[in-house]
């Protein structure tokens, strides 16, 4: 691809780095942004870079958050004795769309993967235990993806708490296996949480 300018060729190099963006992409969303107003285009541009410098991760639940805390954590009418534990925020955010979740979450950050090197120490599994062992829980729901690596993350998990008097459950499989959670429709998604199970009973199956 050949480009008349080297900002031009600089900017699409870029944006051709997020991913499912390939380089035709890139330079219609680059030409796109050219033949917008100069204030949009520096609007997003600032919006990237406030995102990049001041979001964080909330202390509780390791959710996406601008304050410390989370406005889930923070919300009273949210039941914080259950805890949904997921993968990543765009789960927080699949299952928030159900409207049929009002507990709060745990975000391991991942899933254990030894192809991907990805072991319990590289995720947020030691702070999900804490959590668990402070007797503040009374359910823990696993909606880890229906793989191989999300099956493993859940026994992992499920043999480091399984001395602790506390209902264990995980969405029911409503969600085909091998589906990431994110690209499950909404009212599947809604019915596998209010159908959850007894994570023993998943063993089984």
């Amino acid at each position: 691809m050949n480009f008349s300018s080297k900002l031009l060729e600089n900017a699409v190099d870029e944006m051709s780095q997020l991913p499912g963006i390939g380089k035709r992409t890139a330079l219609r969303l680059v030409l796109f942004l050219l033949n917008q107003p100069n204030s949009q285009t520096v609007k997003l541009s600032k919006s990237l870079v406030d995102l990049v410098e001041g979001v964080i991760l909330c202390k509780n639940c390791h959710n996406i958050s601008d304050l410390e805390l989370c406005e889930i954590c923070t919300n009273n009418k949210r039941d914080k004795s259950v805890v949904c534990v997921v993968e990543d925020i765009r789960d927080v955010m699949a299952i928030e769309s159900t409207g049929q979740f009002n507990g709060v979450y745990h975000v391991l950050g991942g899933k254990i993967s030894p192809i991907e090197g990805i072991g319990p120490n590289q995720l947020n599994i030691k702070s999900l235990i804490e959590k668990i062992r402070s007797k503040n829980v009374s359910e823990l729901i696993f909606a880890l993806s229906a793989t191989m690596e999300g099956d493993t993350t859940n026994f992992y998990i499920f043999r480091q708490i399984k001395d602790v008097d506390i209902k264990i459950t995980t969405i029911a499989r409503g969600v085909s296996v091998g589906n990431e959670l994110e690209y499950t429709d909404e009212v599947t998604l809604g019915r596998s949480i209010l159908k959850r199970i007894p994570f023993e009973n998943s063993l089984k199956t």
